[in-house]
């Protein structure tokens, strides 16, 4: 296990690889089951409530693409359930 970071610290890290952030709020979001897999997946689920716009810009600002889990809300733990699920059967 690594040490806990703020999410501000870890989404301006030189992480590699594919990286997404989940979300509710409005906006232009592919469908996570069409993105292309790669080598290293990286998404982001928020808490309940979801991310604030500030993270969320941030995420973006920082080379994360917005996507959609479907179009059903989904709490935490069934999120990460889903996206784990869906960039494995690719």
């Amino acid at each position: 296990l690594n040490e806990a970071i703020s999410l501000t610290n870890f989404i301006k890290q030189d992480l590699k690889g594919a990286k997404y952030i989940a979300h509710c709020e409005d906006g232009e979001k592919n469908e996570f089951k069409t993105v292309s897999k790669a080598e290293k997946t990286l998404i982001l689920i928020g808490p309940e409530g979801d991310f604030s716009q500030k993270e969320i810009d941030l995420a973006l600002q920082n080379q994360f693409k917005a996507v959609s889990l479907g179009t059903s809300r989904l709490r935490t733990e069934t999120a990460g359930i889903v996206a784990v699920h869906t960039i494995n059967i690719k």
